[in-house]
């Protein structure tokens, strides 16, 4: 398994300041976020190539990208013509928002057309491209997600559960089930945690409840349970680590450190009860 560092913290720092902090935290390999605000924007796609050469003087490996695009358009083309020039294996794309206002199936129906470019995309470039599961998309839950990934080279377009998303979205489903649902096309997982936690009653005598993200050892996600799992079927893919804390950077780091330790210390236990 790569475990990889989702640049998403390290918004306005320069690439050479990512790569030494992604280094410093103890990772091996990033997840590349090309985002406005990021390091490497949408509009400078030939960046990615230098950030892969940046990273990778710095020991770490790139095994995935993670990009916006929902539209297999020239933009899109771009970016994952500088992924697969880069070397990089996987990049996530963007979201399929669910819209209230049409039918559900207008909506899947436009999605489906839209990943038939990004398959044929997949193919020129020699990537795979992954669907994310994620509150308020079409695809929130392993169930939704087979609506776009059914008759789909799973060489070509994977899926990127994730389960910390899911407990407090929409798409909560028993992780078993996701898992096997998407068993043909899994690459990814999104690691962190979440949970629930209680608000004063309202008006009507209704308590409110909120939801946080909590440490990889703190939250609903039994990632106890979960990795001994991947483990144990000998996944291969990328556990895609997230920070998604609502503190300070520095703050978010020191956290990200603690998640990235217990995350190994699960993995080796692990290991050593498969081996025995």
């Amino acid at each position: 398994m790569n475990i990889a560092y989702f640049t998403k913290t390290l918004e306005g720092l320069p690439l050479e300041k990512a790569a030494e902090v992604t280094a410093g935290l103890g990772f091996d390999c990033a997840d590349l976020l090309v985002r406005d605000g990021q390091a490497i924007t949408p509009e400078r796609p030939e960046e990615i190539v230098k950030a892969v050469k940046l990273f990778a003087a710095g020991g770490l490996r790139v095994p995935m990208a993670t990009i916006d695009a929902i539209r297999p358009d020239d933009a899109a083309s771009r970016l994952l013509g500088f992924c697969g020039e880069a070397g990089i294996g996987q990049v996530r794309l963007g979201f399929w928002r669910y819209d209230p206002s049409q039918r559900w199936k207008v909506q899947v129906d436009e999605a489906r057309r839209d990943l038939d470019g990004f398959e044929r995309l997949a193919e020129r470039f020699a990537v795979k491209l992954t669907i994310q599961l994620h509150g308020g998309t079409l695809h929130s839950s392993g169930a939704l997600a087979m609506h776009l990934l059914a008759g789909r080279d799973p060489i070509r377009i994977g899926a990127y559960p994730d389960p910390a998303n899911q407990i407090i979205r929409e798409g909560t489903e028993d992780w078993r089930l996701t898992l096997d649902l998407l068993d043909p096309w899994f690459c990814c997982m999104g690691v962190k945690n979440s949970g629930w936690f209680p608000g004063v009653y309202g008006a009507q005598g209704q308590r409110t409840w909120h939801s946080d993200w909590y440490g990889l050892d703190d939250g609903m996600v039994p990632w106890n349970e979960i990795i001994p799992h991947l483990v144990a079927t000998g996944f291969a893919g990328v556990l895609s680590m997230h920070s998604q804390y609502r503190v300070p950077q520095e703050q978010a780091l020191d956290k990200i450190r603690a998640d990235l330790t217990h995350l190994r210390r699960l993995v080796a236990a692990a290991k050593e009860q498969n081996l025995a």
